[in-house]
């Protein structure tokens, strides 16, 4: 077999840059997720399709309502989806069905239906966030040990743009 034709070698070249450019991007810039469960109903339901931004926390820490997709302490292989509640220095509490930062009550259009039960108050320690599901109670988040308050460290990114079905597509903005 002789010298190979630079037409073949121009294209394999192409093909490994393409693959070394995806391996990168999806390390460290998006990645695609899948929605399991409803916890995250109405915002988001199983089966759907999202971009995760993988870079941004690279830069800051995540804020109240950002949606986030994390890795619980007790099941480190598994990816979680919630949102974020209370961050560094907030206290949070559930009662009366509804969800108190600081003392305020949130006020939470997204939401499936008022939370049940009580918890709290935690104040939350530095490098960690405090996480619900929007569908409060079919939700397993912060007020499980399970998940309990979550270390930034096991945050893999923010969700960033649904991309499927089609007829749901939305680009999640700062919040």
């Amino acid at each position: 077999m002789g010298k190979m034709p630079k037409v073949v070698w121009e294209y394999l070249q192409s093909v490994f840059l393409a693959i070394v450019l995806a391996l990168f991007i999806i390390t460290f810039v998006v990645q695609s997720f899948i929605v399991t469960g409803p916890s995250m109903e109405p915002t988001l339901k199983s089966g759907e399709r999202l971009l995760i931004n993988k870079f941004i926390y690279r830069f800051t820490e995540p804020t109240r309502g950002n949606i986030v997709v994390f890795h619980p302490l007790a099941r480190p292989r598994e990816d979680y989806i919630k949102r974020v509640i209370a961050v560094a220095g907030e206290t949070v509490e559930i009662r009366d069905g509804k969800v108190w930062v600081n003392g305020t009550a949130l006020i939470e259009p997204y939401i499936k239906e008022p939370t049940y039960g009580q918890f709290g108050p935690v104040r939350v320690p530095r490098g960690k966030i405090f996480v619900l599901g929007d569908n409060r109670n079919n939700s397993q988040d912060s007020r499980y040990k399970e998940v309990g308050l979550v270390p930034l460290s096991s945050v893999i990114g923010k969700a960033m743009l649904r991309y499927w079905p089609l007829s749901r597509i939305k680009v999640f903005g700062r919040s």
